[in-house]
């Protein structure tokens, strides 16, 4: 349901014959009144717009003093993800004795029991494939070499694949390309279509501004987050002030200016603030440094200024703030839903009755955040498995500790989110909505309509 979306019924005929001309002077308010996102009166959106409109003048100006000219150059290194990368097709495959083509040509004598033994035995023994690779992209486009496949190798080539190519200029001519990877690009692309299919035909347009924002979010990170990290600015302050940016543009764009988005941009916003808080607490405790792989080993290598620890926190608060989203949008909606069901509610029975619906939340969201870690873990804690090491031992290590803190950090943060803006959302809904339709009634506008039993001060709690 959209914060525009017209009441189920027409409004009552103004009193005392109203002109139509007053009627449409007050029709689109009065309209909303009976909505879910009904407008706030003037001085609670002046609160409001006191607290945010500062915040988003800050994050502003945060981007103009942080926006980057772009990453940084440096010399390729020919590492990992750093090196020069071309589109290639298989044009060719053929079965040929690993004997002929592997260079120690020898029958190795090792333990084959062992994995080393047993591939060198198939490399030996076995029957490799000699693919023939064309370059189809660069100054080399039309280059063809050979590339040899082993039998044991999990990446097998098979004629009319797409490849990627990694070109090395300083290497000889021969070897100068090989391949690096499959080139995905094609089901990767179809599979982004098959989505935003399913978000507009399910979300309509609140499914295409989803998307919308979806792709601010990345222009986002890749134009202003990454670039300004790599040119040495403090990374936790470049995820806040990009955080804030992607909250304020992602929650107006989906959800509308109104005063219920605005409730759950001050959730996130505090929700952000803990979770900041207590990463910067036991990253530092935990003595976590963020270099406890191959690419963040380069990145410090090629960028020794960036403070890794600084970026895992940052990582922290990225990841953990399209959850945030979610849970307090929820439970905005939730209190504003039940508040529209019974306007007798006080914010207490809102807040009672909104926590309810949170617990229910906290459970199935915690949960999943918790096992989408342990997925995307999951050959590591596999490794662990296999060396039986003790889950002491495991959690131990700075790699498994790295995600323990950042699992359990933004939890507490998805945990805190909820009873605070459940309570924001309370306290605003009761505390304005009655009033502007006593204020409405006052001038003629809207006829009370409410029950006598109904009809009590404000917030004036209902007998169970």
């Amino acid at each position: 349901m959209t914060s525009t979306q017209p009441p189920p019924f027409p409004p009552p005929e103004p009193p005392n014959g109203s002109g139509a001309g007053s009627g449409a002077g007050n029709g689109h308010g009065h309209s909303h009144g009976h909505g879910p996102a009904a407008p706030v009166s003037r001085h609670l959106r002046r609160v409001i717009s006191a607290i945010l409109i500062p915040f988003a003048a800050a994050v502003l100006i945060g981007l103009a003093v942080l926006w980057p000219g772009g990453a940084p150059a440096h010399e390729r290194t020919g590492v990992g993800f750093d090196r020069q990368t071309q589109s290639a097709t298989v044009t060719e495959v053929v079965e040929v004795s690993c004997q002929s083509v592997n260079a120690s040509g020898g029958v190795p004598t090792g333990d084959t029991s062992t994995a080393e033994g047993s591939s060198a035995q198939q490399q030996a023994n076995g029957t490799c494939k000699k693919a023939t690779i064309r370059v189809d992209t660069g100054e080399d486009k039309g280059r063809t070499f050979n590339e040899i496949v082993q039998p044991d190798q999990s990446r097998q080539l098979s004629e009319g694949q797409g490849v990627v190519v990694a070109y090395e200029p300083s290497a000889p001519e021969d070897l100068q390309y090989s391949v690096t990877d499959v080139n995905r690009r094609f089901p990767l692309a179809l599979l982004a279509g098959i989505f935003a299919l399913a978000v507009v035909a399910v979300g309509r347009l609140r499914g295409v501004m989803a998307l919308v924002a979806l792709a601010i979010s990345f222009l986002v990170l890749n134009f202003f987050v990454l670039p300004a990290i790599l040119q040495g600015s403090n990374p936790l302050v470049v995820a806040v002030v990009g955080a804030s940016a992607i909250m304020l543009i992602a929650l107006y764009l989906c959800h509308g200016l109104s005063a219920r988005t605005s409730v759950a941009v001050l959730g996130t916003l505090i929700s952000l603030l803990l979770i900041g808080i207590l990463g910067s607490v036991f990253i530092g405790w935990a003595a976590l440094t963020g270099d406890t792989d191959d690419n963040t080993g380069l990145i410090h290598g090629l960028y020794p200024e960036i403070d890794m620890s600084g970026l895992l926190l940052a990582g922290v608060i990225i990841g953990s703030l399209g959850v945030l989203d979610d849970v307090t949008v929820t439970q905005t909606s939730a209190v504003w839903e039940l508040h529209d069901a019974n306007p007798s509610m006080g914010w207490r029975e809102l807040y009672r009755a909104g926590i309810r619906i949170g617990r229910d939340h906290i459970a199935s969201v915690v949960n999943t955040l918790v096992l989408a870690y342990a997925g995307a873990a999951l050959p590591l804690l596999l490794l662990f498995s296999i060396a039986q090491s003790s889950v002491g031992t495991v959690a131990n290590s700075e790699l498994v500790a790295e995600e323990i803190v950042r699992t359990l950090i933004g939890s507490i943060g998805l945990v805190a989110s909820v009873p605070v803006t459940t309570a924001l959302a309370a306290l605003v809904v009761s505390a304005d909505r009655p009033t502007a339709r006593t204020g409405a009634r006052e001038h003629g506008q809207v006829p009370d309509a409410r029950p006598a039993a109904a009809r009590g001060g404000r917030g004036r709690r209902r007998k169970r």
